[in-house]
């Protein structure tokens, strides 16, 4: 038995029987217009829209790779091409189907072509599991377009994706939804007929609620939604109370408001945590940003800059954490983003802490906005060009890599701040090499000592 065939038997059902399927499927877009968020697909004339046979030029390619985070529509816009191209739509989790079910389903659709000309979406979820021999198999559909072949992958496409099935499709990057997308999403299922038909009302607080629950996830946002309207009728109460929905999903809203004093305060606090090496404070205040919803690419920034400012070079490795932990929170995003930030903070928390890079930086920037620069020593010049010798620029400098220390004593700053030393290194975790490394080279430089 092929595996579309429960997929078509369930959609059927639905149709016949919209009330009894859950909020999320009843909502789901019937047309592009009807898709929340990802306007950048969307203009007219895009190729997801010629895909779906709304422009008059060429459908393009029959094979349609979908990248982005988790609950931005990448199943949903698989079926919207499916319905509104009047094709099968038979859908496989890479996670749990093989070539196996592949090869099963690609027949499938070669039967219906043939035997009654329906053709066939295949919308194949996560193909980034799919190992090389897996992906192959998909060749000849996409090739011979047996199939429209859509596959979603949360992960980059250029590192998971083979080749030539890469070079056969059209890639089609989707962005995270934003509070606005979702919050347009419930008001409009709380009032459509196919929704919950104004039955239930939805207070700001509660709303507010549900969208820090969702975290841009519009399958999650809408679950929620259908679970604390039901508790409410139950109860005859005409609104979601915040209290309803904090019983029904069982998470308590966390008082922090994204754009007021907690967001700062909060933000405040996990990063003094951090600098103070309180790794349990510090973990309970990411805990707290986290649950309310907060932006995990927000965090991730505040990390990198703690990196620098707070630990430097009493821990190199803590920058590449930090910038490491900021990529991969961009790739795949909440739930599993907050592993990544755990990671991350708790090895700012323990690392050895110096802020020499900044009150060097700082000390700097301060001697300029004085008006302490001066010109720039005649050796250190530019003297590539015609006529540089006669102004006597790049004359009599040492090139350090001759000498057998590698270091040249000459001066390098300007007059007015030959003798002035910026950086203080602390002997905390790794810098105390940089202490006595730059006390060797001061020496060498033969600079009077501040």
């Amino acid at each position: 038995m092929e595996p579309d065939l429960f997929t078509a038997a369930a959609e059927e059902r639905q149709e016949k029987d919209p009330a009894g399927s859950p909020l999320a499927v009843r909502m789901r877009p019937r047309t592009l217009d009807e898709v929340v968020g990802q306007q950048h697909l969307l203009k007219p004339g895009s190729p997801l829209r010629r895909l779906v046979g709304e422009s008059g030029g060429p459908a393009g390619p029959s094979s349609v790779i979908l990248w982005g985070p988790p609950g931005t529509g990448k199943t949903t816009l698989a079926y919207v091409v499916s319905k509104a191209t009047n094709k099968r739509f038979v859908e496989l989790s890479a996670i749990t189907a093989g070539v196996k079910e592949v090869r099963a389903v690609i027949e499938g659709a070669r039967r219906a072509t043939g035997g009654y000309g329906k053709e066939t979406v295949l919308f194949l979820d996560e193909i980034h599991r799919f190992s090389k021999a897996q992906q192959d198999s998909l060749l000849p559909a996409v090739e011979n377009r047996w199939v429209t072949l859509i596959a979603a992958t949360t992960e980059n496409p250029y590192f998971s994706v083979i080749s030539p099935l890469l070079s056969r499709s059209l890639l089609l990057t989707l962005e995270p939804l934003t509070d606005d997308d979702v919050r347009g999403l419930l008001r409009r299922a709380l009032s459509d007929e196919r929704g919950l038909k104004g039955s239930v009302g939805l207070p700001e607080d509660t709303e507010e609620h549900l969208l820090r629950i969702a975290g841009g996830d519009a399958r999650r946002a809408l679950t929620a939604l259908e679970a604390a309207a039901g508790a409410a009728l139950d109860q005859d109460e005409s609104e979601i109370s915040l209290q309803t929905l904090e019983q029904t999903v069982d998470r308590a809203a966390v008082k922090y408001d994204r754009d007021g004093d907690q967001h700062y305060d909060v933000a405040s606090a996990l990063i003094k945590s951090i600098r103070g090496s309180d790794v349990d404070a510090a973990l309970h205040y990411l805990a707290r940003m986290i649950e309310a919803g907060e932006d995990p690419r927000f965090i991730a920034r505040r990390l990198m800059i703690s990196a620098s400012e707070d630990i430097g070079l009493a821990d190199p490795n803590a920058l590449p954490i930090a910038v490491a932990a900021a990529q991969a929170v961009a790739m795949i995003g909440f739930p599993e983003a907050a592993l990544t930030l755990s990671h991350a903070t708790i090895a700012l928390a323990l690392a050895p802490k110096s802020n020499s890079a900044t009150t060097a930086i700082g000390a700097a920037m301060d001697d300029v906005r004085k008006g302490m620069a001066g010109p720039v020593p005649p050796h250190l010049r530019d003297g590539h060009y015609k006529g540089a010798a006669k102004l006597g620029h790049a004359q009599g400098y040492v090139y350090p890599h001759d000498l057998t220390e590698g270091i040249a004593e000459q001066q390098y700053a300007p007059d007015a701040l030959k003798d002035r030393e910026y950086y203080t290194p602390t002997r905390h975790g790794a810098e105390a090499r940089y202490a006595d490394a730059v006390e060797w080279t001061r020496q060498h430089l033969g600079r009077k000592r501040s």
